[in-house]
């Protein structure tokens, strides 16, 4: 059967800068949107908020849904990426949780683009989509039945 990666990643966007969390990856430090694996009985939004408060420090839930991404790896791992927009006022400190993540940076999309240290091409990608100004309500995303009872 087969059994992707489900995960979830949040463009977080304010003053024109975009929030990239930096990871040590095999000994290499690699930059990324604020992103994680879905855990069981857990929604997406949930992940998604979840994962942003792990990485960053910042409590807040999503504005919008941006896209799907189906990838696999270059090591053959397949993922299934949701893609969430996060729309702040200002450009706050930020206070990782997770001790995978070194520090986070507020940059531009030009340096993001630019860079070498991407942890993959969905990083320049995800940021590509954001720039086409495509958002989709979080009511596309629904959940069903237990563990979701509504």
């Amino acid at each position: 059967m087969f059994s992707p990666h489900v995960t979830v990643a949040c463009i977080v966007h304010a003053e024109n800068k975009f929030l990239i969390v930096e990871e040590l990856i095999n000994g290499k430090l690699l930059w990324n949107q604020p992103a994680g694996h879905l855990e069981a009985d857990e929604t997406l939004l949930a992940a998604a908020e979840r994962e942003l408060w792990e990485e960053t420090g910042i409590c807040v839930q999503p504005h919008a849904f941006l896209k799907l991404h189906q990838w696999v790896a270059p090591d053959r791992t397949p993922f299934i990426r949701f893609l969430f927009l996060v729309e702040m006022e200002k450009v706050i400190d930020t206070n990782p949780q997770d001790n995978d993540i070194h520090c986070c940076h507020w940059l531009s999309a030009e340096e993001i683009l630019n860079s070498s240290q991407l942890r993959s091409p969905l990083v320049a990608e995800s940021l590509l989509c954001y720039l086409e100004h495509k958002t989709y309500p979080l009511s596309i995303l629904d959940y069903y039945g237990s563990p979701f009872a509504k």
